[in-house]
């Protein structure tokens, strides 16, 4: 799959994402992709809502579905859900999600999504 180092892996025949998530900011939004200290490659995102129970996750995966239109059901966070840093598993055919996914990755690029160090 066509995606900068790490982005987008596979366990079980389903794709996973690691995503850093700041809640309480000023919009909702995947803000780029970044680098992290271990080597792996997250996409940082930013959401309204607070972290108070769960809201800012449920903002997080409704924003994930609007962006890779996906349906919401099929996004849920299976580590990390106290935590900024959360790891994405989408439960949906891969036939499906792969072709979604390189499409997106390829229209960040298109709209000069940096890729921060």
């Amino acid at each position: 799959m066509v995606a900068p180092s790490n982005l987008f892996y596979i366990v079980n025949d389903k794709f996973r994402v690691i995503v850093r998530l700041t809640p309480k900011a000023s919009q909702n939004s995947i803000v780029s992709l970044a680098h992290e200290t271990d080597g792996s490659v997250v996409i940082k995102t930013s959401v309204t809502a607070t972290p108070e129970a769960g809201k800012a996750n449920t903002a997080l995966l409704k924003l994930l579905a609007t962006e890779w239109k996906l349906p919401k059901s099929s996004l849920s966070i299976i580590k990390g859900a106290t935590t900024r840093r959360k790891i994405i598993e989408i439960a949906k055919d891969r036939q499906i999600v792969e072709p979604v996914l390189t499409s997106w990755i390829k229209g960040r690029a298109n709209k000069n999504v940096y890729l921060e160090r």
